[in-house]
């Protein structure tokens, strides 16, 4: 018998053990253009429970929809104090938070444009395989046209928004529910 892992063994819940380093909540530096916001939120269980020792990475584009990265054909890359990229860990209480700035629409399919979004993948002990979902901003005018959101069962829809945290509209709180009533559209990539 192989003491070696194979692809079918569970990934946690040892996040923190050689992958702290890499974490990134700061994802734009003070200076960089765009609208700032902060992001804030838990990961639930399917049972309600906050789920802590986990990992959300996220990317997306820069404030004008150009990603840092060499297949974006948009034009000049962000500037270096835009990372595109963060991974954030949960605390105790299933919590985290990131700042960045709102992204900017992309390009869709068939020459459609996307609605300002952030990709999100959820790693966490017993998860054999991650969690891919979005985050979209509540009363973005270009969600009506989103092709990946007009996928979506209306009702269900809400589960993927960010919504402001009372009067500070660069606060943003969204949740992420693993399964029950509210769970988290996921996306099958």
């Amino acid at each position: 018998m192989s003491p070696q892992a194979t692809t079918s063994q569970t990934v946690g819940p040892y996040f923190t053990i050689g992958l702290e380093p890499l974490n990134r909540t700061q994802i734009a530096q003070p200076g960089i253009e765009g609208e700032k916001i902060t992001v804030e939120g838990q990961l639930f269980d399917g049972e309600g429970q906050p789920v802590p020792d986990a990992l959300l990475e996220t990317w997306q584009a820069d404030a004008k929809g150009r990603y840092i990265h060499p297949e974006d054909f948009q034009g000049e890359a962000g500037k270096m104090e835009f990372f595109g990229f963060g991974r954030i860990p949960t605390d105790e209480n299933g919590r985290f938070c990131f700042t960045t700035i709102k992204p900017g629409p992309v390009p869709g399919p068939e020459g459609s444009t996307q609605a300002p979004h952030i990709v999100v993948s959820i790693f966490m002990r017993g998860l054999l395989t991650r969690l891919i979902t979005r985050i979209y901003f509540f009363g973005e005018p270009r969600n009506e046209e989103d092709y990946v959101l007009n996928l979506i069962e209306p009702a269900r829809r809400r589960t993927l928004m960010a919504r402001p945290a009372n009067a500070d509209k660069n606060v943003l709180i969204w949740n992420v529910n693993l399964q029950g009533e509210s769970e988290t559209v996921f996306f099958d990539c």
